[in-house]
């Protein structure tokens, strides 16, 4: 799994004109599953990203976590993110989980993660997103399984 993370003061989801989901200040993320995710490695993983110390505390510190500023989650899938681009000049998906293996992932954390942190918001797996970011810095970290 792949998580690519951007510190935000605002993240958005329109599906088809209709806004689906929408936070305050916090993170976006997009996930991208790779084969061999299961389910407890992409939680354990999701825990690292909310304990993660990338808020800047009163003296510029980065020192404090999403859950210290009670801030919002917003998880995205997001296929394009698990593929390999080490060679070639075309996307290959041989690193990449099936479809069915990630939207099943997807579904589950939807369901699962309110056990780690109750503010967030998802996209939806499959279909085309528009996504709109006021990223705040910028911040941006890449979490890896």
């Amino acid at each position: 799994m792949k998580v690519l993370v951007q510190r935000v003061l605002s993240s958005s989801i329109v599906i088809k004109e209709e806004k689906v989901a929408s936070i305050g200040r916090g993170t976006l993320c997009l996930i991208g599953f790779e084969k061999g995710d299961s389910l407890d490695l992409c939680l354990r993983l999701l825990k690292r990203v909310v304990a993660y110390r990338m808020f800047s505390d009163n003296e510029g510190k980065m020192n404090l976590s999403l859950k210290d500023i009670e801030g919002d989650i917003l998880l995205v899938p997001q296929v394009t993110l698990a593929i390999n681009t080490r060679k070639g000049n075309r996307p290959s998906f041989s690193t990449s989980a099936s479809p069915d293996e990630s939207r099943n992932l997807f579904e589950k954390i939807k369901i699962d993660f309110k056990e780690i942190f109750n503010s967030y918001q998802t996209g939806v797996f499959g279909e085309d997103m528009q996504i709109e970011l006021i990223n705040e810095g910028p911040v941006t970290f890449m979490f890896e399984t």
